[in-house]
């Protein structure tokens, strides 16, 4: 019997989901939820993570104690992300959390890797932030053996994105200026 939940486990479809705790991958690993509920499918929650200064600088002067709080740090991060996006309910669906070291994108496509899998990206950060790092969406889209499903920015991210920039310039945060109806 314990050979066949094994096997069971193998041949389960999955959908691996990438989580930073950013609004868009909270989105993405809500609509990862909801695929998996259609079709019975375990969830696969990625957080990817790297030693404090890439793996170069790890290389040129490692700190195995370092490693060790960085893993920590990025599995509390894996597992907050968890909890702000189901506020500690369980989500209804078999869910396996796995914290990747390595760059983003390598490490999703690495970790959906099997027959059947569905990896769903998130899109996060405005265009100022895309042209600074590569698109992990890209990325994904590009060297997946799998489908991948590219779930847009929450509208709420991008509300909070130009507020913040509004309070960056010192510009007035009030209704935006074509929502304030002329009077006359």
């Amino acid at each position: 019997m314990n050979g066949n939940h094994r096997n069971d486990e193998r041949t389960r479809n999955r959908v691996v989901v990438g989580v930073s705790g950013s609004l868009g991958s909270l989105a993405a690993l809500h609509r990862a939820v909801a695929v998996a509920h259609r079709t019975g499918a375990e969830v696969v929650p990625v957080l990817a993570w790297q030693p404090p200064g890439g793996e170069y600088g790890y290389r040129r002067s490692p700190c195995p104690p370092l490693l060790a709080a960085a893993r920590d740090a990025a599995e509390l991060r894996l597992r907050d992300a968890l909890d702000a996006a189901f506020a500690g309910v369980d989500p209804g669906v078999p869910m396996n959390p796995l914290v990747v070291r390595g760059e983003t994108g390598p490490a999703l496509v690495g970790s959906a890797d099997r027959p059947g899998d569905l990896l769903v990206v998130g899109r996060s950060g405005g265009l100022l932030r895309r042209r600074l790092r590569s698109s992990v969406t890209a990325y994904c889209v590009r060297k997946a053996g799998c489908p991948v499903l590219a779930v847009p920015r929450p509208e709420l991210q991008h509300d909070l994105e130009t507020l913040h920039r509004r309070i960056h310039w010192h510009l007035p945060v009030g209704p935006a200026p074509e929502l304030v109806r002329a009077e006359g």
